[in-house]
């Protein structure tokens, strides 16, 4: 089965079949999207029908994006860990750089509630990182190489890493702290990119090609993660 990558839905698998009579677009249990299309649909057209879909797509995949499962020891971002130990009830907090997670005897961190306690702190772990790091390194990169933008906003909707609106406001997910520095960096010229060209054009990625010149190599190992929290 043909597979195509989109910088915003991610992997896109396109199954045609005698049985389909229309082109229709779901998301798979994996978190990506599969569409079903008639079987000579020429590609130009199933393209053409994901593009004026885009806004509903992005919203489907947010809302079946696979949700991240933390465990005992698990590193959260650049500088947070996650520590178990035995209590009389159940809790989740943030003591310095570490999420502490007290369990009772008979209760298990794989646990919805547990889960969903600790999804809360590694939330407050990520955005304090983002804001003490992200808005620095970006007015960087921008001083560097004579972007300019309005300002920075963050969030940790799934689906995508940053945006860039037409007045110049930056958004970042938060879960850009889980990456390594170098997938960070192009994220970030990724987005400033977009305050000259605010498409994906040959000359938005000339752009992003003279201040990232691994780009290819940079995006490609961006598609294997997920903006997810």
């Amino acid at each position: 089965m043909p597979v195509i990558h989109d910088n915003e839905l991610g992997k896109i698998t396109i199954r045609r079949s005698t049985r389909s009579k229309h082109i229709t677009m779901r998301a798979a249990p994996d978190g990506s999207l599969r569409v079903s299309a008639p079987m000579y649909s020429p590609l130009f057209l199933i393209k053409r029908s994901i593009a004026s879909s885009r806004s509903e797509l992005k919203g489907l995949l947010s809302q079946h994006r696979p949700e991240l499962r933390y465990s005992d020891g698990d590193q959260v971002g650049k500088s947070h860990s996650i520590m178990m130990r035995e209590g009389s009830s159940i809790g989740v907090e943030r003591q310095g750089l570490r999420i502490i997670v007290t369990l009772t005897p008979d209760s298990n961190i794989q646990s919805p509630e547990v889960q969903s306690l600790l999804r809360e702190q590694v939330i407050a772990a990520l955005r304090r990182e983002a804001k003490g790091y992200l808005p620095k390194r970006l007015r960087y990169l921008a001083d560097q190489y004579g972007f300019s933008f309005q300002r920075v906003r963050f969030s940790h909707a799934g689906g995508r890493w940053g945006s860039c609106s037409s007045n110049g406001t930056i958004s970042l997910n938060i879960a850009l702290m889980k990456l390594p520095f170098e997938l960070i960096d192009y994220v970030l010229v990724h987005e400033l990119a977009h305050t000259m060209q605010m498409n994906h054009s040959d000359s938005f990625w000339q752009i992003v090609a003279k201040h990232d010149p691994q780009y290819k190599i940079h995006r490609a190992r961006l598609k294997r993660e997920a903006p997810t929290v």
